[in-house]
């Protein structure tokens, strides 16, 4: 039998447990995939708000987010699994993840007045850069897609019980090929503080952005402070645009060198001073490898459970989450830029 170019339609059902995350632009639920024979699948779903479904420019940032994430099968970023409409309720159906955010994470080692262990920051950092280097130069169709996420920051980071980091939320993410409601009109599209230079002034983002915004991020994975506090935007922007370069040694007693400067660089701003998501990453596992503590899903599990004694539950243990929600690289490393911060390759 001829099956090339067969359509199979199916019918299925989503059942809502309860909500646990309402954003400004959707709420996400966790919930259950019902089938046929009792299949049952759990998952959590995004459902975009109703206002904004009525919005043609926002409703197509939630479709494209979908189409987009689909796509970018990564162990380092959350799947999704499916865009459906109901009437006209659109949803997500995505990757179900039993952890904590990365905000949590640093909100709790602030909370016990605990710093974190450098080479288990320079871990989860180096796993998100190796999902924005993914993002970054993901070729779909035999074309590249210069993929943005915009909005990279502790919040959008899991954490799974089991160790693994997972990037998440590309829904403001901008592609060549993608509809950008910011380049109609001016609109913040992001955080406020942890937009980049040429983001925060409604300018052209690039790969540049998402590292920037990643040299924030583990500034505050080090440090256990925001790096940019200013709520005004005029504010926001003197801090982010027209003040030099904040000087991280200043706020962080004996930080490695290799990790300063990566961190200078990161926040440079000039946007070709900054290294790649790979180079990045790089750095990080190379400062692991040299302190001999080597980064790994079960140093981060054990962290977890020391941390989230009450909440925390293994993989294998039935237990209500706390939170809903490969491919070889492409881009090239640059030994010039690693070998200035470790004085060798």
């Amino acid at each position: 039998m001829d099956i090339e170019g067969r359509l199979i339609e199916y019918a299925g059902q989503f059942r809502l447990i309860r909500q646990v995350a309402r954003g400004g632009m959707a709420t996400v639920y966790e919930a259950e995939q019902i089938g046929p024979a009792g299949f049952t699948k759990q998952i959590a779903l995004k459902i975009i708000h109703d206002r904004y479904a009525t919005q043609p420019e926002w409703l197509q940032l939630f479709i494209d987010e979908a189409k987009l994430s689909a796509n970018l099968v990564h162990g380092n970023i959350v799947q999704i699994y499916q865009l459906g409409r109901t009437g006209s309720e659109y949803y997500i159906a995505m990757e179900f993840i039993k952890g904590v955010t990365l905000r949590a994470l640093i909100d709790r080692h602030r909370h016990l007045g605990r710093t974190m262990s450098p080479a288990l920051a320079a871990y989860i950092a180096s796993r998100v850069c190796r999902a924005l280097d993914f993002a970054h130069n993901f070729v779909l169709g035999g074309r590249r897609l210069d993929i943005v996420h915009r909005d990279v920051s502790p919040g959008n980071v899991l954490l799974t019980w089991d160790g693994h980091v997972k990037l998440a939320d590309f829904g403001i993410a901008k592609a060549r090929t993608m509809f950008d409601p910011a380049a109609q009109r001016p609109l913040m599209m992001g955080k406020k503080h942890y937009m980049r230079p040429e983001q925060i002034m409604g300018g052209q983002v690039d790969w540049h952005s998402d590292v920037f915004a990643m040299g924030i991020v583990l500034f505050e994975l080090l440090s256990l402070r925001p790096l940019f506090t200013e709520d005004e935007t005029e504010a926001a922007i003197d801090e982010v645009v027209v003040a030099p370069a904040p000087d991280v040694t200043r706020y962080i007693p004996d930080l490695h060198t290799s990790l300063a400067g990566l961190m200078r660089a990161a926040l440079s701003k000039q946007r070709e001073e900054r290294p790649s998501a790979a180079d990045f990453g790089r750095v990080l596992d190379q400062y692991c490898v040299l302190h001999r503590e080597p980064g790994s899903p079960e140093r981060l599990q054990a962290h977890l459970a020391e941390l989230f004694p009450d909440t925390y539950r293994p993989i294998t243990e039935s237990a209500a989450p706390t939170l809903t929600v490969s491919i070889s690289s492409q881009s090239r490393s640059h030994p010039s830029f690693i070998q200035r911060l470790f004085g060798r390759h």
